[in-house]
């Protein structure tokens, strides 16, 4: 009875503490995050960016949280964390109201970073759909024009060649006095003709850009230039022209301190190069091309812990709250019961950290013989060709240098076999519940996630999963859905959000649920109903594997 009057009170104080205006003056962890921002420090960006949200929260300022998370989902982007960035910048959406002119910058802002994140992740219709909204919300002919660069981008990589002209030829039309935007355009012109038509010769315009760029030291228009001049002449077998805008590409990409232009860079100079200096190049695109995934990995880790890191302190000021609040009224045994939580806390979050650091190492080192076996061997086969053989076909170099190179990055889009593994069966069940009013959106399901796993419990996950978009589709109202899934150790989560009306406690079980916490039960899982937020639902479940 204790315990539950303890509850009350706490309830009847965070309610008073509420009471507070409803936007926010200003915000000292947004203002630092910025700081950071601009100097280059992401971490410590991100952990600002955080906090200024859960304040702006406390403060019921949802365009100062919504902000808040979508400088939080470009930062993930920037770094290659795109489905951390996809997962954040649509919970970034809730906060904002399209019906509002003044809200539409940050929903363009927004939307364009989805984009971006989903082009990445080679999921290119998605991607022009997060375009076009971003379009569609623009209200400055600037932005207006870069999200159509970035649509045109997309359309160029699925081939519909027609439609990238026909944006570009848009853009040109209309095209400012400003040099650096008429350079960008008459490149995205002269290289989209190429590709359609092979005979083209874009030579002239790409030329024309560049002095345009060298004149107003534009390095990162120099650094596209000169890669688009460099696949051109590879394409027309002219190696000496080739290898001479390779060079200045690699020297350029240097400068700006962009390893992946590094990396390009150096794949076209193996190609170009005398068999003595391609192996020099080849070692050194091996040894960069390492250091960019164990990079990539630390940062991905690293965004993880910050997240975690965040919770902890919002874990910890609401333990301090409650000690304030028990010394006030005087509950002994509550003091007895933190400080067993907090030792409990302190012992389980060591362990997860150990776990979550031999499970990366393992990642890394999986992915670095991936890498080496697709790679490396397949490129050292082409030069010890060229080494070895007095008379070798240079087309015929080119095209398995090609292959190596497509395979290189698709490694973390490799088909299934024909075999449909059970993370195909949850995948083509979510998106089976997508239509014209639905999107529905899935993070996490890989197949190794499903290892060891009866065919039982698997049948139960699936009805799980099936039971929940069907309450969604009946009851919620929602217009999207997102399913992510993790696994650690002997541990499955799976994490349910929609956008829809939501559910009270009290009424929990009665939205057809009731059979899917049974299931829950019937494999020892867990299911935790989030009914505090805004708008919408979010359920946790976890089970172990048996």
């Amino acid at each position: 009875m204790k315990i539950f009057n303890f509850i009350i009170l706490l309830f009847i104080l965070s309610c008073s503490q509420n009471q507070k205006p409803k936007e926010v003056t200003e915000n000292l962890f947004y203002n630092k995050a910025w700081e950071f921002k601009d100097k280059g420090d992401t971490d410590k960006a991100l952990i600002n960016f955080y906090k200024a949200k859960d304040l702006f929260l406390a403060h019921r300022d949802s365009i100062g949280a919504g902000k808040s998370l979508i400088n939080i989902g470009i930062i993930l982007t920037e770094k290659g964390d795109y489905f951390g960035a996809q997962e954040t910048s649509l919970d970034a959406t809730n906060y904002f109201d399209k019906r509002s002119p003044s809200n539409y910058e940050f929903i363009k802002s927004n939307y364009n970073n989805l984009g971006i994140a989903s082009y990445n992740l080679k999921d290119y219709d998605n991607a022009l759909k997060f375009y076009n909204l971003a379009i569609k919300f623009s209200n400055n002919i600037l932005d207006t024009r870069i999200y159509l660069n970035n649509k045109a981008r997309t359309l160029q990589d699925i081939k519909d060649y027609d439609g990238a002209l026909k944006i570009y030829n848009q853009i040109f039309k209309n095209i400012s006095k400003n040099e650096a935007e008429y350079a960008r355009t008459l490149t995205n012109l002269a290289k989209t003709k190429w590709l359609k038509n092979s005979t083209y010769n874009p030579v002239p315009e790409l030329k024309k850009s560049l002095e345009i760029r060298l004149r107003g030291n534009d390095l990162w228009g120099q650094n596209s230039s000169y890669a688009h001049l460099a696949d051109y002449y590879i394409s027309k077998n002219q190696l000496d022209s080739a290898l001479f805008f390779a060079n200045k590409r690699y020297l350029i990409s240097k400068r700006l301190k962009s390893p992946d232009d590094q990396l390009e860079a150096l794949q076209k100079l193996v190609i170009t190069e005398n068999p003595q200096n391609s192996k020099r190049d080849f070692i050194l695109y091996q040894k960069l091309n390492d250091s960019i995934y164990i990079s990539r990995s630390k940062a991905k880790n690293q965004f993880a812990l910050i997240r975690f890191d965040v919770e902890k302190m919002k874990s910890k000021n609401a333990e301090n709250e409650i000690n304030i609040l028990y010394r006030n009224i005087g509950i002994g045994a509550l003091s007895l019961f933190i400080i067993g939580g907090i030792f409990w806390y302190k012992k389980r979050k060591k362990r997860l950290e150990q776990e979550k650091e031999l499970e990366v190492k393992n990642t890394q080192l999986k992915m670095s013989k991936k890498v080496h076996d697709v790679v490396a061997n397949g490129i050292y086969q082409v030069m010890t060709k060229i080494e070895n053989q007095e008379y070798f076909d240079r087309d015929k170099a080119l095209d398995e240098l090609e292959y190596v190179y497509e395979k290189s990055r698709d490694l973390s889009y490799e088909k299934a076999g024909e075999e449909k593994e059970f993370s195909e069966k949850i995948s083509e069940l979510i998106g089976s519940f997508k239509n014209e009013r639905v999107n529905t959106y899935v993070a996490g399901n890989e197949k190794e996630i499903w290892k060891e796993i009866n065919p039982a419990a698997q049948e139960e996950v699936y009805q799980i999963v099936r039971e929940l978009l069907v309450n969604m589709k009946k009851h919620s109202q929602a217009d999207r859905v997102v399913f992510r899934f993790e696994r650690e150790n002997n541990t499955i989560s799976i994490f349910y959000a929609d956008t829809g009306i939501g559910i009270s406690g009290d009424v929990m079980y009665k939205n057809g649920l009731s059979s899917t916490v049974s299931r829950i039960e019937s494999i020892n899982g867990k299911i935790i109903f989030d009914t505090a937020t805004e708008k919408g639902l979010k359920i946790t479940i976890s089970f172990p594997v048996s």
